[in-house]
């Protein structure tokens, strides 16, 4: 269950991803036009991270996938993968990390990939304290069963391959797709290996599952 504060951040994560965006390769849109469209979320099992991806437009039909992560201090060695610092209203001070770069999301998308678990219930907070269920503006599904092994991919090399970032361990790779134009949305996304698991997700507009990311395992020889 990841928990939504309602309260500020400054800069906001619309405000980050404006700033952070056109220093991406595969980022082509206009940041003067840049909107949410939808996020997801999982939680991180030690409930220290937040992990959430964003799918926004950016002045065209072209959808941008985003995985983020929230921290409360800094990823120790993660410099290059650090986007600013954001002042919460109720957490203080977080780090604000891409997520592909962060080895908490990526143990944990390996997870929710390989034993097909699907994103998280959001609960608003209010100032108050009082909870209540959020409405989901992306829903993520894992396609993988419960008894599959799940690889180890907290020490992972990663890189960037045209639209997509990869993380691999050489018995593992996690790609992640960021760009999504017309003719990825209507095919679905990244196509899955046989054998791979695959992170599926859909939102107002796109009902039929696009694939943004995939989990290929090395077999031993």
């Amino acid at each position: 269950m990841a928990l939504i504060y309602d309260t500020t951040m400054s800069p906001s994560k619309m405000e980050l991803l404006a700033a952070w965006l056109p220093t991406r390769p595969w980022f082509t849109g206009d940041v003067t036009a840049l909107e949410k469209i939808g996020a997801y979320r999982y939680d991180d099992p030690e409930g220290e991270v937040g992990i959430e991806g964003h799918l926004v437009t950016a002045g065209d039909r072209t959808v941008y996938h985003v995985p983020l992560t929230y921290r409360g201090a800094p990823l120790e060695g993660g410099e290059e993968f650090l986007l600013d610092t954001s002042a919460h209203g109720v957490l203080g001070t977080r780090w604000i990390t891409d997520g592909v770069g962060d080895p908490v999301c990526r143990t944990v998308f390996a997870e929710a990939m390989a034993h097909g678990r699907a994103g998280a219930e959001q609960v608003g907070v209010s100032a108050s304290g009082e909870e209540a269920p959020l409405p989901q503006t992306a829903q993520a599904q894992g396609t993988g069963s419960p008894e599959r092994a799940v690889p180890e991919l907290w020490a992972a090399s990663v890189s960037t391959l045209g639209g997509a970032s990869i993380a691999e361990t050489g018995f593992a790779t996690l790609r992640v797709q960021h760009v999504l134009d017309a003719d990825a949305l209507a095919g679905g996304g990244l196509t899955a290996g046989d054998g791979d698991a695959a992170l599926q997700v859909t939102w107002a507009g796109q009902e039929t599952p696009v694939t943004l990311a995939t989990l290929s395992v090395v077999a031993p020889e």
